[in-house]
Formats: structure tokens, C-alpha cells, sequence
């Protein structure tokens, strides 16, 4: 027997010991599943225990639950995934409870699911391998949006929801003049909707511009954000709202991931396929930018008109080169954010880096 198997049967055996709780939570509209795992100094992941809970405004029972379940006074995490609204109510439930709660974006958790196989997809398996992620990962600790910036989401929402309320009915109202017969009692009644619609739009703008300036910290980097040629108050406030201050993005790339700019390629062998953005991500912060993307070439802001004629020249499509532009723009708008700082048109040593240190 070597000497090298002789040490190793020699080494004291000890029991393995718990290292982490961690609970998994996949919240839908009217309820939510939860998992708990344990994992272990072997690096196993132990199912604990699973439940489906109704959605009610008392999250109490589901605390009750979990602690029935933590038999050892071990760390305890729980791991959310940042899917609409519904997850909101019950993070900020736990967060005031001084629970530690992660919150991952819907791509950063689909990407885990694929490295570790998890092909089927049900709400208890997302709970499960929430759980798993959480139990095996540092996730970054989840704090709620400020009152201010969750305000200026639900305000940006609402304008660009009138936007196309304005739109539908004006294309009704259009359609209305080409009649055979005109009802002039439709038409007047779409005209006076529309006054109306206006004159909301006007005023939530006003909201928005109102909210920004009353928090210092927001005015001050807002400002600075708006000293890009053609983009407006509208655009940043959106961005900014929508991304939580851009809390939760660590990098460019899951930035362009969590916005839907990420490319998907269709190439097999000798067959090339038609490349094109995933769509798969936040369409308020696409939509938002489309007229800037727009402005900024018009005004011919020296950085955005060269990196549109190089695109132009490449794939001679207009609309896929203002998509490019609208993806440098908000890796512009994130870079100045974090690092507090006011446009300058000689910027691409500052947004080619792969990540930006927060500020």
C-alpha cells in the first residue's frame, strides 16, 4: 500500500455539515411555489421541502413554513427571479422581515437552468433550481426601489401607455375620414378623447420632470445624462426607472441582455442565417430609445453618425443600424450613471470596456 493511500485512509472521517439554507421562490399572478435546499461541505444540494402558497396579502405563513423546515441556525437566503410586478409585494415582505433576498434577472437565472440541464420548465422546478442557485452562488443582496425612482417607473408606464392609447385612437379617427359616410358624432367624440389624452400626456410629463428635480441625487445625474445631444428627459427617466438605477446590472453585456439587444446568430455549417437581436428583455427601454437612435444621427453627434454609417455600410438595412445605435446610447447612459459624469463626444475608450466599476 502506498504511502499517498495509506494518508488518505488515515484522514479522520467527519460528518458532513450544513453550510446554507437557501428557498427558492417562482411568484405568479396568484400564487407563488417555494423550494428549500441545504447544501453541504460535499457540495450536495438536498431537497428540504416544496409548497405552493395562494397569494395573499399576508406572507406570514410562508415565513411560519420555513422555519418549521430550518432545523439548524445555519445562513438563510431566498432567491427570487425579477419576472413583472408580482415578485415586489412579497421581496420587500421578506426584505422588512431582515431576510437576506436575491433577485436575479429572468436571463441570469435562464442561463443558470441551461448549465445545469433543467430543459423542463414548471413553476416547482423553477422554485427548485432558484433554490439551488441561490444555495450554490454569492448572489448580491436585493433592496427595494426607492420610493422616488418607483414612482418615476409607474409615471413613465403611464405615458407611454397614453402614447398608445393617443395612437390607436388617432388611427381610428384617420380610418373614420375615409368612410363612405362620415358620423360626425364618432368623429367628434375621437376628437374630444384624444384633447383629452393629450392633455394627460402633458401632465404626467410634467409629474416626471417635478419628481426628478425634487431628489437631489437624481436631479444631479439626470442632468448629466441629458447633456447628450437628442436624447431627452423622457428617455433617461425611463432608463433609469427601469433599470432601478441600474441596481441590479453588473456589466455591459447583461445590460444589453436585460434590455433585449443581445445578437442571436443563425449560422449552421456552410449556412449562414439572418442575425438578429433577441428581443428577449425589457421592451419599455427598447421602445424609448428608438427616437433618440433617430436624433442623434440627424444632429449628427460625431460618435453615433460614424458607428451608423460603418453599421449602414456593412449590412445596408437603415433600421438594423438604428438598432446599434440605440444599443450604444444605453451603454452610454449606464456608463455615465455610474461614473457620475456629463457627456463627452469622444467617448468610445470609455464604452468599449467589458464592465464598468460602479461609482
Amino acid at each position: 500500500m502506498s504511502k499517498i493511500v495509506r494518508r488518505l485512509l488515515a484522514f479522520p472521517k467527519t460528518k458532513a455539515m450544513n453550510l446554507k439554507y437557501s428557498v427558492g421562490i417562482d411568484v405568479a399572478m396568484d400564487k407563488f411555489d417555494v423550494c428549500i435546499v441545504v447544501i453541504d461541505d460535499t457540495q450536495s444540494v438536498v431537497i428540504k421541502a416544496t409548497k405552493s402558497f395562494v397569494l395573499k396579502k399576508d406572507y406570514k405563513p410562508l415565513l411560519e413554513w420555513v422555519k418549521k423546515h430550518q432545523k439548524e441556525n445555519l445562513p438563510l437566503c431566498f432567491t427570487m427571479e425579477a419576472t413583472g410586478n408580482y415578485f415586489e409585494k412579497l421581496a420587500a415582505f421578506l426584505f422588512e422581515n431582515g431576510c437576506f433576498v436575491s433577485v436575479v434577472l429572468p436571463n441570469k437565472a435562464k442561463k443558470y437552468f441551461q448549465s445545469h440541464g433543467i430543459k423542463s420548465k414548471t413553476d416547482r422546478i423553477d422554485a427548485k433550481g432558484l433554490a439551488q442557485m441561490g444555495a450554490e452562488q454569492k448572489l448580491k443582496p436585493w433592496q427595494p426601489f426607492s420610493k422616488n425612482i418607483y414612482k418615476l417607473r409607474s409615471l413613465t408606464r403611464q405615458h407611454e401607455s397614453l402614447t398608445k392609447q393617443k395612437t390607436a385612437i388617432s388611427n381610428q379617427l384617420h380610418g373614420q375620414t375615409y368612410n363612405m359616410y362620415e358620423v360626425k358624432e364618432v368623429i367628434k367624440q375621437l376628437k374630444t378623447i384624444i384633447r383629452l389624452i393629450d392633455k394627460q400626456i402633458d401632465q404626467v410629463a410634467s409629474m416626471i420632470a417635478e419628481l426628478i428635480e425634487q431628489d437631489p441625487e437624481l436631479s444631479s445625474k439626470t442632468k448629466k445624462l441629458l447633456t447628450i445631444p437628442g436624447v431627452g428627459l423622457l428617455t433617461v427617466a425611463t432608463v433609469i426607472a427601469e433599470t432601478n438605477g441600474f441596481y441590479l446590472i453588473e456589466s455591459i453585456g447583461q445590460l444589453i441582455s436585460y434590455a433585449g439587444y443581445d445578437v442571436i446568430e443563425n449560422q449552421s455549417g456552410n449556412r449562414v442565417g439572418r442575425t438578429k437581436i433577441s428581443k428577449k428583455g425589457n421592451s419599455h427601454i427598447r421602445r424609448i430609445l428608438f427616437m433618440p437612435s433617430l436624433n442623434v444621427v440627424r444632429l449628427k453627434v460625431t460618435a453615433f453618425k460614424l458607428f451608423y454609417e460603418r453599421l449602414y455600410e456593412r449590412n445596408k438595412i437603415k433600421m438594423k443600424s438604428y438598432v446599434g445605435v440605440q444599443k450604444k446610447i444605453l451603454i452610454l447612459l449606464y456608463t455615465l450613471w455610474r461614473t457620475d459624469t456629463s457627456f463627452i463626444p469622444d467617448f468610445d475608450q470609455v464604452i468599449h470596456k467589458k464592465e464598468v466599476v460602479p461609482a
